[in-house]
């Protein structure tokens, strides 16, 4: 058989196909614990077989004709493993590693797994498209799944095989696609250099030292010490989950983070920390507080949409940032800080850049900041996930927050075989953080709130809406400020700089908000104001009042607008603990509210599953399922304010083709809703026409008129009016 080449690179060196197949099952085989090295092997020897058709060499040599090489290595073992349950497995990942996992379709429905496989299609690629000279060079063998069977015996449902195999099938694809990747890569790039640092111990020792510098004078600071002496000794329990319930100001993530180093230094095989938080607006500021502990022994990986890896520094600095940057693809990295859309959609999506990290989440420590902020909708994919991951991958989770929900029967439904450990049993110290007073204003107009506010020295009002945090931030007088997200993240951070210095030289100031301040800004206000929401939300709030403890007490009001009937679940059930609970911050209230709240969207919370209406592993629908899996429900279009040379610099670079530059826009771009409605934000300003496209799908905002520093961007601005 005369050779055959799998990739050519630009200087026109050949790679062979057998030593890609066999490079790529090697590493796939790597990237995969024990239990799973078999199947990585064999999809990694198979994925590229099509490769051996004389259609796809002449392809490699400038041919233009369409040839399809992914389907044929699933299509050999359809036919080796015939009716074996493990089948499919094998077949989606060969099949779709370019493409992502589509729906299985085992009807045999055009543009799905089970037709590009099929019985018709095979005689299209072996008639037309012979392939089968691969024979002479690789032998595929039926892989191991001896243990893989064990762990199906153990489940109760038919849907929690589903759950199970779709979640295998999503790690083994983890495996093959990151590995293809790779020695891709090592071939056409050998320049690309990957790796990072890590020394766990000595980052431990920083962090015990950083510890051990907070003053404990107080009778807060003597509290804080001894919950988080008390989380420390129940850590070395072993759990798959540990939940770890502390107040607001107790010292959760630095405690959280003393646990992780601890576990992956203990003898547990663990290789990697992974931060994952919901907030975009707390992100930065835990991970700058991160790199300055570690800096100079781990490096750090910040994966989310605002952190760009184009940073200014020496040639060391330099081949850190490109390293960063290589191992966002895959979080090949010992500590990454990322958002909860990022993980989740790594677990549940489809598509081949997302899956890439899946298998890099096996013998890790995972700390779930904020737990409670979970889409009750989603709970099942998440916690089924959360559960697959420490049970099958020998990793463990963390679970934050300061409103812990009783996650208990979830647990049995979802996570059944994972141990679960409560962090804090002794919860006498938390009466220390009780450092403010809940008081129910009842219905209050925006006058009656910013006369309220203007009573105390430095005031916090936190509003449900972009447009009434506007319309309050006008009434209010004084030294002020406005945030949401209608304003570019780069102006947010020096307006969240500003009112620190303004709360450290303890002037007057009072700060209009949305949401976005409710947790994780570290902030110390004396009143906070906030409108009637969800109880953990309003709780968030009130860490923002006397958060130090420097004062006698603080306050919290909580005001309703309107009262109108709302159709909220969480409104409802807070506006009834307000009226039957003295103390709306006991663990028995906040018990009773995520009752309520999960008992409400049980049918939903159990209809949201991959397995649902399934009956075959043939038939999983991938595809379908992450396309309507939201971590994030409204839908919204990036616009880019085009403000500074920076901005425009960076615009000229995407316009000219460098896709690159578009994480670096992301500080200079605001978020405007779009749904059908005429009237949203998105649609008003594209009807006003200052918006338009770049010509690169890139929305950018044509009239500065209609930006404003203080409260970013205001479509409902008449331009017609002359002032």
């Amino acid at each position: 058989m005369n050779e055959k080449y799998a990739h050519k690179d630009d200087k026109g060196r050949k790679q062979t196909i057998k030593k890609h197949l066999e490079k790529t099952a090697e590493l796939a085989e790597k990237n995969a614990i024990d239990v799973f090295k078999s199947a990585a092997y064999a999809v990694g020897l198979a994925h590229d077989i099509g490769k051996y058709a004389d259609a796809f060499q002449e392809r490699l040599n400038g041919g233009k004709g369409r040839y399809e090489h992914s389907a044929c290595g699933a299509i050999e073992y359809r036919k080796l493993m015939k009716v074996d349950r493990f089948a499919p497995m094998l077949e989606y990942c060969i099949a779709c590693h370019h493409t992502g996992l589509q729906d299985g379709g085992a009807g045999l429905m055009e543009g799905t797994m089970s037709y590009r496989i099929s019985e018709k299609q095979e005689e299209k690629y072996v008639g037309q498209w012979d392939y089968r000279d691969y024979k002479d060079e690789i032998t595929l063998e039926e892989p191991d799944f001896t243990q893989m069977r064990n762990y199906f015996r153990s489940l109760k449902s038919p849907k929690d095989f589903i759950e199970l195999y779709a979640f295998f099938t999503r790690y083994l694809f983890s495996c093959l696609v990151d590995a293809d990747f790779i020695e891709t890569e090592t071939f056409c790039r050998p320049d690309v250099e990957r790796g990072l640092k890590a020394d766990f111990r000595a980052a431990r020792d920083l962090l015990s030292a950083r510890l051990a510098q907070m003053p404990s004078d107080s009778a807060l600071q003597a509290a804080r010490s001894r919950i988080q002496r008390q989380a420390y000794e129940n850590a070395r329990e072993s759990a798959k989950i540990s939940i770890l319930n502390m107040p607001t100001g107790s010292g959760k993530t630095l405690c959280s983070l003393k646990i992780a180093l601890d576990k992956v230094l203990s003898d547990s095989g663990k290789e990697r920390i992974i931060y994952v938080i919901p907030y975009m607006g707390i992100i930065e500021q835990t991970a700058k507080e991160f790199n300055d502990i570690f800096g100079r022994v781990i490096d750090v990986l910040q994966h989310h949409s605002n952190y760009t890896f184009e940073q200014d520094g020496g040639s060391e600095d330099r081949t850190t940032m490109e390293k960063l940057k290589y191992a966002s693809e895959n979080w090949d990295a010992p500590m990454i800080i990322t958002t909860a859309v990022q993980f989740f959609e790594s677990v549940c999506h489809y598509r081949t850049t997302s899956l890439r990290k899946l298998h890099n989440m096996a013998n890790a420590v995972i700390v779930f900041d904020e737990i409670h902020t979970l889409p009750v909708e989603c709970l099942q994919p998440c916690l089924r996930g959360i559960g697959y991951i420490t049970r099958y991958l020998n990793s463990e989770a963390i679970f934050l927050s300061a409103t812990m929900p009783d996650y208990t029967k979830l647990f049995e439904r979802y996570a059944s075989e994972c141990s679960v450990s409560t962090l804090i049993k002794d919860t006498t110290d938390f009466c220390y953080f009780k450092k403010a007073e809940y008081i129910d204003l009842g219905c209050c107009d925006f006058e009656t709130i910013a006369e309220k506010a203007a009573g105390f020295r430095q005031s916090l009002i936190i509003v449900n809406s972009k447009k009434s945090a506007k319309e309050l931030y006008r009434m209010i007088s004084g030294n002020k400020y406005h945030l949401s997200t209608f304003m570019m993240p780069v102006d947010r951070e020096k307006i969240i700089k500003r009112i620190r210095d303004d709360l450290q030289a303890e002037k007057p100031v009072t700060v209009v908000s949305t949401s976005l301040m409710e947790a994780g800004i570290d902030l110390d206000f004396e009143a906070v104001f906030r409108e009637l929401n969800g109880l953990d939300s309003i709780l968030q709030a009130g860490g923002r009042s006397n958060r130090e403890g420097k004062r006698d007490k603080g306050f919290v009001f909580i005001f309703e607008k309107d009262t109108n009937v709302s159709k909220d679940i969480r409104i409802n059930t807070t506006k009834k603990l307000l009226t039957v609970h003295d103390d709306i911050t006991s663990k028995d209230c906040i018990e009773y509210y995520y009752k309520e709240i999960f008992y409400f969207n049980d049918k939903q919370i159990e209809a949201n599953s991959i397995a649902e209406g399934v009956k075959d592993f043939s038939d999983i629908p991938f595809m379908t399922f992450a396309k309507n899996f939201k971590l994030i429900k409204d839908c919204s279009v990036g616009v880019v304010i085009d403000r500074d040379a920076d901005c425009k610099e960076l615009l000229e670079r995407v316009k000219r083709g460098d896709r690159s530059a578009l994480r670096s826009l992301q500080k200079y771009t605001v978020s405007l809703k779009l749904n059908q409605w005429e009237n949203c934000e998105f649609n008003v300003a594209l009807g006003k026409g200052i918006i338009e496209d770049c010509g690169v799908g890139v929305f950018v905002l044509n009239n500065m008129k209609y930006y404003d520093d203080e409260t970013g961007v205001n479509v409902d601005f008449n331009d017609d009016i002359v002032c």
